[in-house]
C-alpha cells in the first residue's frame, strides 16, 4: 500500500508540476476519509532551490526520505540542467527496491539520465518526445500519450497530464471510488485513459455539427449498459456518422469506440470493487456482450482479469 511519497526537487524545478504532486499526495484529507501519505520534498543537500519562476523553494530535507519512500517523484525542470549524481543514485536505488518511480513532463529526462528508461515504455510532453528518444534511444517512447505506466515506472506528459497519472496511481492503490472522489474534490475529470491523445483539436466552425458533444457524452455515461454503435451516437448528436466520428476525435482526442470501452472498463472496476455481482452480471451492466468480452477488454486495459482485480480490492472497499 502506498504510504510515503518523496519528491526530488532539482534546481529550477517547475512549481506547477511540483504543485500537482503536492495537491494529490501532500494535502491532508484524512478527516474526509481519504488516504494519508508522508509527503516529503527533498533536495540534494537539504537547502533551498530555485524554481523555474524565479522564487526559491525551501524543502523538508535532503534525499534521506527517498531511501524508504513508496513513491519517488521528479517534477519537470529544464532539460539542459545537469542532474547531481546523488539524485541519480537515489532514483536507481528506489527502482531497485521496487518503489514507484514517477515523472511529470520533462522529469522523464532525469529518469533517462538515471538509466531507468532503458527498455521501458515512457512518455513526456509532446514537444519533447523526439528529444527524449534521441537522448535515450533504448527507451520505448510513446509520442502522444497522457501518461504511461510500465510496471512501477510512471511517466506523464505536461501539466494536467500529471494529474491524470497521479489519479491513475491512486486508483491502482486505493480503488476507483477513492480516485473518483478525489477527482471530484479537485474538480478535474475522474478518468482519462493514459493512451488518450495529448493534444485535442477543436476547430471553429459555424456549421451546426460543430456544436460540443458534451450532451452526448453525458448521456452515454448514464447508458453504458446499452449496445451502441457509432451510427446510434451520430443520430443522437444529429450528425452524419463520418462527421460525428471526426468531431468526436477532435473534441476528445480518441475514437468513439475507445472512449466508450474505457468508460465501460472504468465502470466495471467500480462494480467489481463495490458489489458482489457476478462477472456475467458486471458484463451486462457495463455494455459488454458477455463475460468473455469483458475479460478481453478488461485484461487488455487494466493488466489483470476481472476476478483477479476483485480479489486485489476485496479488502479495500466494503461490498454492498
Amino acid at each position: 500500500m502506498l504510504r510515503s511519497v518523496a519528491v526530488i526537487a532539482l534546481d529550477r524545478v517547475a512549481p506547477f508540476e511540483l504543485g500537482v504532486l503536492a495537491e494529490v499526495f501532500g494535502t491532508d484529507r484524512t478527516a474526509d476519509g481519504f488516504p494519508g501519505y508522508r509527503f516529503t520534498v527533498c533536495t540534494v543537500d537539504g537547502g533551498p532551490v530555485r524554481t523555474s519562476s524565479g522564487f526559491h523553494l525551501t524543502p523538508h530535507g535532503d534525499l534521506t526520505a527517498v531511501d524508504e519512500a513508496d513513491l519517488v517523484a521528479v517534477p519537470a525542470h529544464p532539460r539542459d540542467s545537469p542532474v547531481p549524481p546523488a539524485a541519480l543514485a537515489a532514483l536507481r536505488q528506489a527502482a531497485e527496491r521496487d518503489a514507484y518511480v514517477f515523472s511529470v513532463c520533462s522529469g522523464a529526462f532525469v529518469l533517462g539520465a538515471a538509466g531507468l528508461l532503458d527498455g521501458r515504455e515512457c512518455t513526456a510532453h509532446w514537444a519533447h518526445v523526439d528529444e527524449l528518444r534521441q537522448r535515450y534511444p533504448a527507451a520505448r517512447v510513446r509520442c502522444n500519450s497522457l501518461y504511461v505506466a510500465d510496471g512501477r515506472l510512471i511517466t506523464s506528459a505536461g501539466t494536467a497530464a500529471g494529474i491524470d497519472a497521479c489519479l491513475h496511481l491512486v486508483r491502482q492503490e486505493h480503488g476507483s471510488a477513492i480516485a473518483t472522489r478525489l477527482a471530484r474534490r479537485m474538480v478535474v475529470p475522474p478518468h482519462r485513459d493514459g493512451g488518450q491523445s495529448q493534444y485535442v483539436e477543436t476547430p471553429i466552425s459555424s456549421e451546426p455539427e460543430a456544436q460540443t458533444l458534451e450532451p452526448v457524452l453525458q448521456w452515454l455515461m448514464g447508458h453504458l449498459n446499452r449496445s451502441l454503435t457509432v451510427d446510434d451516437l451520430a443520430a443522437r448528436a444529429d450528425m452524419a456518422p463520418r462527421t460525428f466520428a471526426r468531431r468526436f476525435r477532435a473534441e476528445t482526442g480518441t475514437t468513439p469506440h475507445d472512449w466508450l470501452t474505457n468508460q465501460r472498463v472504468l465502470l466495471a472496476r467500480r462494480l467489481l470493487e463495490e458489489t458482489r455481482l457476478s462477472i456475467e452480471e458486471v458484463a451486462g451492466r457495463t455494455g459488454f456482450s458477455d463475460a468473455a468480452a469483458l475479460r478481453h477488454h478488461f485484461t487488455r486495459r487494466v493488466g489483470t482479469t476481472p476476478n483477479g482485480y476483485r480479489i486485489t480490492f476485496r479488502d479495500r472497499t466494503p461490498a454492498r
